[in-house]
């Protein structure tokens, strides 16, 4: 299992490193099932002073064989970041390898499939996603006029999938919503947590 530790704003030192790779051996439990290839850490240092509680925030992203599983949590302090990021990241990966096992006898998770029967098709949404998986390219795009807005595009490769397989990758980055390419139709198509943790989906019809 490849770790990999990045700092933004600020330099990682090497015993923190060293700590890093100590608190991920607890994930080599699962790697005789999922196959972990690498692990990526990112850490992050806010220097406002206002955002004392948070001023420490930790990012990591699991690689496998199987759907990408992502945690994030911020803290005080990077070490107190980096536990609360490894419990949130452990419970999804645990998540991903009891789907495993449920699949590899053929039933389906009872949660999802029940949530994706009931949900609402919508054309519109009042829900705002802020960005998708980090595993893709994304470029600045230049604004247009005086708008001071930083608008960047993402690129990201995306296999067909059904709605129950988009519910759960949604889960497993613990994002809000995911953006896929509904398997059936061929439709871009957008599932999103809403207020009342229930489900909604967008489809595209693409036209002319």
């Amino acid at each position: 299992m490849e770790i990999v530790v990045n700092g933004r704003n600020s330099e990682i030192s090497e015993r923190f490193r060293e700590h890093v790779e100590e608190k991920l051996l607890r994930l080599e439990k699962y790697d005789s099932r999922q196959k972990i290839s690498r692990v990526e850490v990112e850490v992050t240092h806010e220097k406002n002073p206002r955002q004392q509680d948070t001023a420490a925030k930790v990012e990591m992203t699991l690689r496998s064989r199987g759907p990408a599983v992502r945690a994030e949590a911020a803290s005080t302090d990077q070490h107190s970041a980096l536990d609360a990021a490894i419990d949130k990241l452990e419970s999804r990966l645990r998540r991903s390898v009891d789907r495993g096992r449920i699949h590899h006898g053929r039933h389906a998770p009872r949660s999802l499939s029940t949530a994706a029967a009931e949900l609402p098709l919508e054309g519109l949404s009042d829900a705002e996603p802020d960005e998708d998986v980090p595993t893709g390219q994304s470029s600045p795009i230049a604004a247009e006029g005086d708008c001071p807005i930083v608008v960047r595009e993402k690129t990201h490769q995306a296999p067909p999938m059904t709605l129950d397989q988009a519910m759960y990758e949604m889960e497993l980055v613990g994002h809000d919503f995911y953006l896929f390419l509904e398997k059936d139709s061929m439709r871009p198509s957008v599932v999103y947590l809403r207020k009342g943790y229930d489900y909604g989906v967008i489809h595209l019809d693409v036209t002319e």
